[in-house]
């Protein structure tokens, strides 16, 4: 898990939609920084930095560092708006973290070594049904990525989820719902071979 992402952030008082073209006529983008039983507090970022990082999945799953005057908050990005027509961000969410936290955070999913799957070798197709998976877990055990190895999987398997190795602390959070990752899928004219394969 990266930390390393850091916005020096301005606080703001006022709101409204002139407030907010203002700021993007700057160079800045308006925010607000919520939880931890705290007040909300308005805030702008710098669009630039925004907008690079708000269009990779990591930036949903790492914690962040933002700096409004002397203060360091920790934080992590819950929502951007994006504006309808450019895709660019028009406004962002952050909400607080601390060590005690326990959080829900979407984890991009990776699937390797298909070359080393039988069931792939001899024509069968990775059926993937989770690409990111919801887990709670501590802020700083977020993380970069949940690594799924196929190494040896036959055709018509399913891939259950205690496949994953989570972090410590860590859990998903709709097992019942997310228990399949992925199937090897026979392809048409193949059902019989695997099943007498998947049955030697």
């Amino acid at each position: 898990m990266s930390t390393a992402l850091e916005f020096q952030a301005q606080e703001r008082t006022a709101s409204g939609t002139g407030v907010a073209r203002a700021l993007r006529r700057q160079g800045m983008v308006p925010g607000v920084i919520y939880g931890d039983n705290k007040e909300p507090q308005m805030v702008a970022v710098d669009y630039k930095l925004l907008n690079q990082e708000c269009h990779t999945l990591a930036f949903y799953s790492q914690v962040i560092t933002v700096s409004v005057g002397k203060e360091k908050q920790e934080v992590i990005a819950k929502e951007v708006q994006l504006h309808p027509v450019h895709d660019t961000p028009v406004h962002v969410d952050f909400q607080r973290v601390n060590k005690d936290s326990k959080i829900h955070v979407s984890v991009p999913v990776s699937y390797i070594n298909e070359d080393k799957a039988p069931g792939i070798k001899r024509g069968g197709t990775l059926n993937i049904i989770i690409h990111s998976l919801e887990i709670v877990c501590p802020p700083h055990s977020i993380p970069e990525n949940l690594v799924v190895d196929l190494t040896g999987v036959e055709m018509g398997t399913s891939i259950p989820l205690d496949t994953l190795k989570l972090p410590t602390g860590a859990k998903a959070a709709h097992p019942d719902r997310d228990h399949v990752l992925a199937t090897i899928v026979a392809p048409s004219g193949a059902a019989e071979e695997a099943a007498s394969t998947t049955a030697a």
